[in-house]
């Protein structure tokens, strides 16, 4: 992983800096430049592979490189009039042998419009790329760029070998130290979700193979990608993989799918699905996803809370961290939405409840807030969760997680949908809800989020939910216990899911010194080890005073 590789961050931070020297100063659209690069370089290196792989072993395989490729605008042209372009020239090992200037225009024209069109005129990915720009001002710029990113393949090669961690994995772990520098949280509250988070709420949730599974405010993608690292790991176990050794958040993690059966992978592509706002992040997430091995993501450019967007029911997994303390216009809120609120943090939960099918099961970040607000709408929510729903955990996070983004307390909600939102509650779902205070999740609480020794409280987290029982977690003092619904549900707690509600504080008698003996305490420092009749003559007027106060303490 890039913590335990300074050679690769230290590489990462080049290519940042020469896109900032550069004059490309926007983060976010720096790392959408470096993107597409990524992305031009990872193609040209999976289809050698697959390639060598299929000579190997006897199959055939066609190249994405093989023939001649005609531009979109050439396509009703005459047939003399067209300018068919080979291939081969579009690979990344071709071009970047190319003088500067031939480079620029080369990429430019013909291997970033190939690459905008890569999946086919019907693909979502061709449909999302169609007004993405390649905007990299400067030959020099382009050149060093490409030479970096070739340095950073070759220290993932390198590190792969020595380290037994698939190329892929390391590939996708470079990808995200580039998201990571998104240091700053969007307008209406979204930032970046850690991934060992992801990664722990994946073990909560346990996706399996033929799940629906979406993210309503995807980003980037790292929840659907989460998700996907999950499955395709349990099924690597399952078929005897045995050298997966834990990374630095103690979770055993691989991204290479190319074991699957095709009807496994196909299953599995068809499982992600995923919509945001922001189409820039839509076309970040879809690359994140195929760099991983995804060939044909499912995210899409939707508002999953407006009017125009009609899903329910649909699916068995929603894990998302949707936007904190945004709002929408009141009038493209969706009908079916019954909360009488614009607050989009608690529009999402419910939307995602509603997009649960029965059954499904749910996995959301939201700010603490949500937990005790005082107002109609906060309750209401509340209550839906705990009567419609089955609320199986609530995980309190220290504010410092979302760190350098937002210092905001947040908090995991864990629901399972039982009831419709036609359907009359005729039993309330939860019988317990299980509350747990993280402390620490393995990382300083402070704008640099350094790696601390051990795991935190994730690991445990995980083996404590899985083991939970009512008749064990009883002990109020503890870090995690349960709750009975109708101590949720009474007059006095009104549906409040804070856990300081309900946890019990432990005082501890502590024996103090006498106060003449604190006093003799304090003089000797002053004076040190002096005998009655030289303490007499002391003139310090903290010593007199203090002699003093001794008299009249006795």
């Amino acid at each position: 992983m890039l913590q335990n590789n300074p050679e690769l961050k230290s590489k990462i931070d080049q290519l940042w800096n020469k896109f900032w020297s550069g004059g490309i100063s926007n983060p976010l659209t720096a790392i959408e430049q470096i993107t597409y690069l990524l992305f031009m370089k990872r193609l040209d290196e999976l289809d050698q592979k697959r390639q060598a792989d299929a000579e190997f072993t006897g199959e055939t395989y066609a190249s994405k490189f093989e023939g001649r490729w005609i531009p979109p605008e050439e396509r009703n042209w005459p047939v003399m009039e067209q300018r068919p372009i080979d291939k081969r020239s579009l690979r990344w090992s071709e071009f970047k042998r190319m003088q500067a200037e031939e480079m620029l225009q080369h990429v430019q024209g013909k291997v970033f419009p190939f690459l905008k069109d890569l999946n086919g005129v019907e693909s979502n990915f061709t449909h999302h790329m169609k007004n993405a720009v390649f905007i990299i001002p400067k030959p020099a710029l382009l050149v060093e760029a490409v030479k970096t990113i070739d340095e950073i393949f070759a220290v993932m090669e390198k590190d792969s070998q020595e380290k037994g961690q698939a190329f892929q994995d390391i590939q996708g772990d470079v990808y995200e130290m580039l998201l990571s520098e998104i240091a700053t949280a969007g307008k209406n509250g979204q930032f970046r979700t850690p991934r060992h988070i992801i990664k722990l709420m994946a073990e909560l949730v346990q996706p399996q193979l033929g799940h629906k599974i979406a993210d309503p405010a995807c980003g980037s993608g790292g929840f659907l990608l989460g998700a996907y690292q999950y499955i395709v790991t349990q099924l690597a176990i399952k078929a005897g993989t045995t050298n997966l050794t834990p990374d630095e958040d103690g979770f055993k993690r691989t991204s290479v799918a190319a074991a699957l059966t095709e009807k496994a992978q196909a299953i599995l592509a068809s499982s992600l699905w995923g919509y945001d706002i922001d189409q820039t992040m839509v076309r970040l997430g879809l690359m994140n996803l195929m760099m991983h091995g995804i060939d044909e993501p499912h995210i899409d450019y939707k508002d999953t809370l407006s009017k125009s967007y009609n899903e329910e029911a649909e699916y068995d997994i929603v894990m998302a961290n949707p936007p904190f303390t945004g709002s929408i216009d009141k009038g493209d809120i969706n009908e079916n939405l019954q909360l009488a609120t614009t607050k989009t943090e608690l529009l999402f939960v419910e939307n995602i409840y509603r997009l649960l099918k029965k059954g499904g099961t749910a996995c959301v970040i939201v700010p603490q807030g949500v937990l005790f607000g005082s107002g109609g709408a906060f309750k209401k929510l509340r209550q839906l969760l705990v009567e419609s729903c089955d609320l199986k955990a609530v995980i309190t996070l220290p504010s410092g997680v979302f760190k350098p983004y937002a210092g905001v307390s947040t908090a995991i909600l864990l629901f399972t949908k039982v009831w419709g939102p036609k359907e009359k509650v005729t039993q309330p779902a939860t019988e317990h809800v299980w509350f747990y205070e993280m402390a620490s999740d393995g990382y300083s609480l402070d704008d640099k989020r350094t790696k601390q020794e051990g795991f935190g409280d994730l690991q445990d987290i995980i083996a404590e939910y899985h083991a939970r029982s009512p008749a064990t977690d009883t002990d109020r003092t503890a870090k995690y216990f349960m709750v009975p619904r109708a101590e949720i549900a009474d007059e006095k707690n009104n549906f409040d899911l804070s856990l300081s509600r309900y946890k019990e504080d432990v005082f501890e008698e502590v024996q103090y010194d006498a106060p003449g003996v604190i006093l003799d305490r304090l003089i000797q420092a002053e004076v040190g080890d002096v005998d009655e009749a030289e303490l007499a003559k002391v003139q310090s007027g903290i010593v007199r005073e203090l002699l003093e106060l001794k008299r009249m303490v006795g």
